[in-house]
């Protein structure tokens, strides 16, 4: 019976004509485009200088500037009002002001004054674009120490290792979340839809009157999800390799078995959904409501402990945090599943109580 529901499910989603399209076409594109969109690194930031020292020293530290491909320098200015103006009209997003005797105060007394002022109506954008001015200005500073000869004057060097992402490129950490966001919307989504699309067609009132057990009719709506899911992941190597050249650290089969845990999960909430809405309308807004909310709790755009305990609490119970946190330790650390015991113990917990909820809220009518 399970063979014929399954064999049922494919030829329905085979018949469509746009379901086999999105499940092919739209991981590629989202894929591709996605994480151009999704990128935190900061490019051209306009700056406006205001140098009323007009020293050998403001020359270097603009020459600096003027050397990094994030920042460039659009506007000179004589006054910090006026190039105040131009933060107030959007046309510049920084300000230096280099005050008149910096390059004195710096070599007499060793100690002198810069302002930036950044723009932050854009906190994220403002925060890291006074990062870059404020590291290149921090090399500057080095180098003159460096050259000025101190007697019995201890040294500190201090060498950086960035571990896992060596290049710091964003898109490593944000591919393959990106690919759980994909697999989230195909394979919770399109299970909710395909059995209130049943009810609408009046195909359930069929199946309540057959001698099809709850927990079959349930698997057999899984069992088809969790292979699209394989395909949906499969897509997502496929792109994050030809596209980015990132692959997995780790055993791309540890991806594959929690990517099959997830994929039970996310479709069995689906399932949950749809047993509670009786049309198309409603399927939408409900999914759209709990994926939106588990999309923005799971870490996949901001540092999960970075938010405040209430919101660690709600995205504790989103599967999506769990399969975020293995595709980036399998793909940027090389984790197995010794290491992910954690998560690997919270997906099927999560598949454990929302498949059993999908059983128990199917109302068979005998």
């Amino acid at each position: 019976m399970l063979g014929y529901l399954i064999e049922k499910e494919f030829k329905q989603i085979k018949r469509d004509w746009i379901l086999p399209k999105l499940i092919l076409i739209f991981p590629f594109i989202a894929l591709i485009l996605l994480p151009y969109a999704a990128n935190f690194d900061i490019k051209d930031t306009r700056v406006v200088v205001v140098d009323n020292d007009k020293s050998s020293y403001s020359n270097q530290i603009l020459n600096k500037l003027r050397a990094n491909t994030s920042i460039n320098i659009n506007y000179f200015e004589d006054t910090y009002a006026k190039a105040m103006d131009l933060i107030q009209e959007d046309r510049a997003d920084m300000i230096i002001n280099i005050p008149s005797g910096f390059e004195k105060d710096y070599i007499v007394n060793k100690n002198s004054k810069l302002l930036i002022a950044v723009n932050t109506v854009n906190g994220m954008k403002g925060s890291i674009s006074a990062m870059y001015a404020q590291n290149i200005i921090s090399d500057f500073s080095l180098e003159k120490n460096s050259s000025i000869q101190v007697i019995n004057s201890p040294s500190m060097e201090i060498q950086p290792l960035y571990a896992f992402n060596k290049t710091l490129n964003y898109k490593f950490f944000m591919v393959p979340a990106l690919m759980v966001m994909i697999l989230t919307l195909i394979c919770g989504f399109l299970p909710a839809f395909n059995i209130v699309g049943e009810k609408e067609k009046g195909n359930m009132e069929q199946i309540n009157v057959s001698p099809i057990t709850k927990p079959v009719f349930i698997l057999s709506k899984l069992i088809p999800y969790w292979i699209i899911g394989a395909i949906v992941i499969s897509i997502g190597f496929l792109v994050a390799w030809l596209f980015y050249g990132i692959t997995p650290q780790g055993s791309i089969f540890t991806v594959y078995i929690f990517s099959f845990i997830f994929t039970l999960a996310i479709s069995g909430l689906g399932l949950v959904l749809s047993n509670y809405a009786q049309s198309y309308q409603q399927a939408v807004f409900m999914m759209f409501f709990f994926i939106m909310i588990l999309i923005l709790m799971s870490g996949l755009y901001t540092p999960f402990t970075s938010m405040p305990p209430w919101a660690q609490a709600i995205g504790s119970f989103s599967p999506l945090k769990y399969f975020i946190d293995v595709m980036r330790c399998v793909y940027l650390k090389g984790s197995n599943i010794v290491e992910l015991l954690p998560q690997l113990y919270a997906l099927l917990g999560f598949v454990a109580v929302v498949n059993t909820w999908a059983i128990l809220s199917y109302r068979k009518k005998n």
